[in-house]
């Protein structure tokens, strides 16, 4: 691996570790010739479904696009990175888990809404309300009025 700093060809590992459940190893390297350190991730190469979009269009499965989302889902609430990452680690799961090689982003997007619902609902409304196009108040109210009843 080379050093992102110096470009040096070869660098050591200092500590690996588990990452996102055992899917993943984070691997701590130094660089013997600029003694800098940096984080790398190790995983298993997946082949993921091309994605169907509403509009018919078919794009590649990209596990970042989900993270963008529930990062503005969750955007000044109380929710920790670390629990978006696991968020994403399970929809990703569920996706790949299906074993088909194309799927609908509509089951991607209840996935996700599944997962901000356990985890914030403020978030879950948020996401909601651009994942399922709200058109004016009473689709919101309608949204929230759902919840509230499986609250109760």
């Amino acid at each position: 691996m080379y050093c992102p700093f110096c470009k040096h060809i070869d660098t050591s590992v200092v500590d690996s570790r588990d990452a996102r459940e055992g899917s993943e190893i984070r691997r701590r390297r130094e660089c013997p010739k600029c003694k800098q350190r940096f984080t790398t991730y190790e995983r298993a190469d997946s082949i993921f479904p091309w994605v169907i979009k509403k509009d018919g269009r078919r794009e590649e499965f990209d596990s970042d696009k989900i993270m963008a989302g529930v990062l503005r889902a969750v955007e000044k609430r109380p929710v920790s990175i670390h629990a978006c990452e696991e968020l994403v680690t399970k929809v990703v799961k569920a996706v790949t888990e299906r074993g088909e090689k194309e799927i609908p982003s509509s089951i991607i997007g209840e996935e996700i809404m599944k997962g901000l619902k356990s985890l914030d609902e403020v978030a879950y409304v948020r996401f909601a309300s651009v994942y399922r196009q709200f058109r004016d108040i009473n689709d919101f109210m309608s949204e929230l009025s759902s919840l509230l009843t499986k609250k109760a």
